[in-house]
Parts: C-alpha cells; structure tokens; sequence
C-alpha cells in the first residue's frame, strides 16, 4: 500500500505517511480521539491520486471511527453539512438562553 497521505489539523498537527483504503486513512502509529478532538475546524489533507498531487482543504469536519486492524490504525473523517452546522449552532443557541434564563433542559 503507497504511503503518500499527509492530514494537517487545525492546530498544526500532522500525520504523515498514511494510506488509504477507500474512505480509511491508515497510520502505523498510533492515533486515538484525543488526536482531533478540537482540531477539526481545518483540516487539509494531501496525497497522491491516480497519480498526480491533490490538495483539498475543508472546514468543520468530524471523526467517524478509528479501528486499529493489523495493519494500523484506521480512520475515518468527514465534512459536516450546512445543515448539521446550522443544527448545532440551534442547539447551542437554545443551551445559551436556557441558562440564561435559569431553565434546566434536562426536567422540560
């Protein structure tokens, strides 16, 4: 398997020498949801396709699975909606004004 993916978070993180199989990005060493947790809101992923360079940059992206096979760990990433983005920016609007209004969600 060609090892020409490189993922940078938005906080500067790389991960280097990644595969892919299908959707899977593969990494022979180690990452865990503590590796993207607050690093999804950039993310640039870059490789090789088909053989030629391909660089794609994408905003607000979430972690589907990470499954450590034989081989690696694998991972999956994916770019959230407008409508999930609008969504949960709803949520947090009502959360907001709950508890400036002293209403506990969890009794309504």
């Amino acid at each position: 398997m060609e090892k020409s993916w490189k993922i940078t978070l938005s906080d500067g993180t790389k991960l280097e020498n990644l595969g892919m199989n299908g959707n899977n990005f593969i990494s022979e060493t180690e990452v865990t949801e503590e590796t993207f947790n607050g690093k999804l809101s950039k993310v640039i992923i870059e490789g090789t396709e088909d053989g030629k360079e391909t660089k794609q940059e994408f905003e607000h992206m979430e972690l589907v699975q990470i499954v450590q096979e034989e081989d690696g760990y694998h991972f999956v990433l994916r770019e959230l909606s407008a409508e999930e983005l609008k969504n949960i920016k709803m949520q947090g609007d009502i959360e907001y004004l709950a508890m400036m209004s002293d209403i506990d969600l969890e009794e309504v």
